[in-house]
């Protein structure tokens, strides 16, 4: 059962380093992009990026966690697997810290379906209205994030090679 385990929770934090990763490559080109540009380009993420979000980063929590209740205690798999845990959780928070607010703002002119609209909950109160704060705010958000989800699946690999 531990090594199903060892590969569900691999495959899903999988997951959240390619969503994290791809915005994290993108910074070098859309930081060359004017205002008009770069909010038109915002708009391919949703919905697919928050999808893959939702199953993914809450899915590899879930599992990171189990995991870790199921590999013995008092073994370097253990601490990797708490360790991995902790990266997770702290991307996690990354995104409600930094990222959410900006895409509350990113979002507050489209139209959204039923879901989208729940989940982003955008409303008229502005975060600020200087495009390339936000900009910059969610773009490094994005690459602390992918540092945090590459860190995990290392040490998800580390102790799973144990």
């Amino acid at each position: 059962m531990l090594p199903i385990l060892q590969v569900i929770t691999l495959v899903l934090v999988a997951v959240g380093v390619s969503l994290t990763l791809a915005h994290a490559l993108e910074l070098p080109g859309k930081m060359r992009l004017g205002k008009e540009n770069y909010v038109a380009v915002q708009s391919i993420y949703y919905p697919g990026f928050t999808i893959g979000a939702l199953f993914g980063e809450f899915g590899a929590i879930i599992v990171t966690l189990l995991l870790l209740i199921a590999t013995p205690s008092e073994t370097l798999a253990h601490l990797l697997t708490f360790i991995a845990l902790l990266m997770l959780l702290l991307m996690h928070a990354l995104y409600w810290i930094l990222t959410h607010a900006v895409n509350k703002f990113w979002v507050a002119d489209q139209k959204l379906g039923k879901a989208g609209a729940a989940f982003f909950n955008p409303s008229s109160e502005r975060i600020g209205e200087d495009w390339t704060r936000l900009r910059n705010r969610w773009e490094y958000s994005h690459v602390a994030r992918a540092c945090c989800a590459m860190l995990a699946f290392v040490a998800l690999a580390a102790a799973t090679a144990l």
